[in-house]
């Protein structure tokens, strides 16, 4: 479990949290630059254990995910699209699980 700082294309600054089998289980927000991004986590380190701070929702496509909000309601970060909302749940527990991480991977 760690996150890792990605650059984008467009010289900006995104983050991942990544799952002990390293797959992605919630994407940030981009970022202007790498200092707010590292806010960012630890907004996540904050919020992430909390089930309340988790909204459920739809894609266009009937897809479920969920959003991950800071205590002022401003999103963190979003999930991927899931095939059930059960498989949703069990990413947000994955989420509040591994939210506390403090391991930072810097790829950018």
């Amino acid at each position: 479990m760690s996150y890792q700082i990605n650059p984008t294309s467009n010289h900006k600054f995104m983050f991942n949290l990544k799952a002990e089998n390293h797959q992605v289980i919630l994407t940030s927000q981009v970022y202007e630059q790498k200092q707010s991004a590292l806010v960012g986590i630890e907004s996540v380190q904050a919020n992430g254990p909390d089930a309340k701070n988790f909204e459920h929702k739809l894609s266009t496509a009937g897809q479920p995910y969920f959003v991950l909000k800071a205590q002022n309601g401003e999103i963190i970060g979003k999930s991927q699209m899931y095939s059930s909302k059960a498989a949703s749940d069990a990413g947000i527990a994955s989420v509040q699980t591994n939210a506390p991480s403090i391991s930072i991977e810097d790829a950018a």
